[in-house]
This record gives C-alpha cells, structure tokens and sequence, in this order.
C-alpha cells in the first residue's frame, strides 16, 4: 500500500510507492496575521498557495491521492497527529515549556504550560488549548500525546482525549479546496473517503519537503525553517515521509534519506539548549521519535 514503510533501528526502509500529478491550485486560505509573526522562520510562499498546518500537512502526505484514506496498516498517525497539534500551538505562540531550573532537568520531564489562552481559530487547536490551560498540576509533553490520543489507563484523563481528530482534519482540506468527500463500500461497512482534488497543493508539498533535504539542506536544524522541521520529524514518526520521498530519483532517495537520519540522529537535549530555540518543539521531537 502506498505510504507504507518499516523501520529499522529508529531509522527508515524504503518501499516504492506512486504520486500522481494533476492540475489547479487553491485560494490562499485567511491567516491570522498575529500567528504568522509568531511563526518566526517561516518560509515565504506563493501568496496563493493554500496555508495549512502542520496536522494538515501530516495527513495531507498520508492520504492516497484517489481512495481519499490513509493506509490501513498506519498505527503511527494518530499520536503523530496530536505531536502536530502541541508543536503548532507553541509555534502560534499559545503554550511552551517550562523553566529547566537550576538542575537542567531534561525535556521529558518538563511540564507544558499554557503562555497565552488567546483562541486560534481552529477547533482542534483551541480544544487541545482549553485542556492544557485547565490542567493542574501541568502535564509533561508525552502525557498530553497520550491523553490526546485517548492512550492512557487513567478514566479520569479519557476527557482529554481529541476525537475524530482525521475527520475533522480532511474536512478542514475539503473546506480549503484540496480534497472532496465521498462515500466507499467496503462490504461490511461505508467509510467516508477524503480523495485529492487539488493535486497542486499536495506537489508542492511533497516538493517542498524534498528542497529542505536536497536542494535547500543546510546541514543544521537551527537554519531549517521550525515548521519544515517539524514536518520532517512527525512526518517520520506519522509513517508517511515515505510519501514526499517516493518519486524521487534513487540517488536522490538516498542523498534524502542520509539527511534524515542524520536529524533522528541528534540530541534532542542539546539541541534545545541552543539559543533562540523551540523549547517544546523539541520535547515533541523527542518523543516523537523514540
């Protein structure tokens, strides 16, 4: 199945898989002109291309382009989903870690806390804000994965949980112009299907990622846009990095792979020591990629 791959030792094993190429590209969708500022490093776009988050970009990988769903046999995206809710609301400036104290205590052990409960305008987002702020004692980073993902043995968390988190995301795509709904037999059951309609939107993309590892590779991760970065880490944990990688040339393939694999290779520790970093966009990454 396309988006499918394995992993060996943290690291990724290619299996060949198809992109379709097709036409038109979206209106450029309304942004928060406050979200952008905080969203230092962002690359300049098209002005027309469509502005999608991180969640719907993760998914927006792992959908296939015709049958409008993500592989059956993808168990990763969930968590990867919630990683990008928590790495997209401390990029809009709305929660982060706190102080490391004294002791320098490490990022799974720092709590996540709530900077600014101002709303984003995306429900998912705004939810996922309101459980955090709510939230006392704080929780760390790989608590709220799990209580986000409905992961926890504790009933008294199971509120926390986001539900129809996929869903909700293909419907943002269908409302952006990127995707359309249908409805499919599966002989037992109908399932709701999200196929691409803009495939423009998505080759941008799957060409973006591929730039940030070849063409535009900086051999640092702190000149890397935050959210590209990010994108490559989730996309990794969330099973469908494969999908931006498949077309590529083989010699290209494993230029791109060997560049990913030195970024799983960092200390996630140290690496959020340096200065001007993204304190929780690197405890996500952390757990993310255990």
């Amino acid at each position: 199945m396309s988006g499918a791959y394995s992993r060996t030792s943290g690291l990724i094993q290619r299996r060949s898989a198809a992109v379709s190429v097709t036409n038109n590209s979206s209106d450029n969708a309304e942004v928060d002109e406050k979200d952008e500022k905080i969203n230092s490093g962002e690359e300049d776009l098209d002005s027309k291309e469509t502005r999608l988050t991180l969640m719907e970009e993760v998914l927006l990988l792992g959908l296939k382009d015709r049958e409008g769903y993500t592989s059956f046999w993808n168990d990763c995206i969930s968590s990867g989903l919630r990683g990008c809710i928590l790495i997209e609301l401390s990029l809009r400036g709305r929660i982060e870690l706190e102080k490391a104290g004294m002791r320098r205590r490490s990022l799974a052990n720092r709590k996540v806390i709530c900077k600014n409960d101002q709303a984003t305008g995306d429900v998912l987002l705004d939810e996922a804000l309101r459980h955090i702020k709510e939230t006392q004692p704080p929780e760390t980073v790989q608590s709220w994965i799990e209580y986000l993902s409905g992961e926890t043995w504790n009933p008294l968390k199971l509120r926390y949980q986001l539900r129809n988190v996929r869903e909700r995301l293909a419907k943002n795509l269908v409302e952006k112009g990127v995707c359309t709904t249908e409805k499919q037999n599966f002989l037992l059951f109908d399932m709701t299907t999200h196929p691409l309609t803009d495939n423009v939107v998505k080759q941008r993309l799957i060409k973006r990622v591929q730039d940030s590892v070849l063409s535009r590779w900086t051999n640092d991760a702190h000149r890397m846009d935050r959210r590209m970065l990010s994108l490559i880490y989730l996309a990794h944990s969330s099973d469908v990095l494969e999908n931006a990688f498949a077309p590529l040339s083989d010699d290209d393939y494993e230029v791109a792979m060997k560049r990913v694999r030195e970024l799983l290779d960092l200390d996630f520790d140290t690496e959020s020591m340096k200065e001007g970093t993204n304190e929780l966009m690197w405890a996500v990454i952390s757990s993310m990629s255990k």
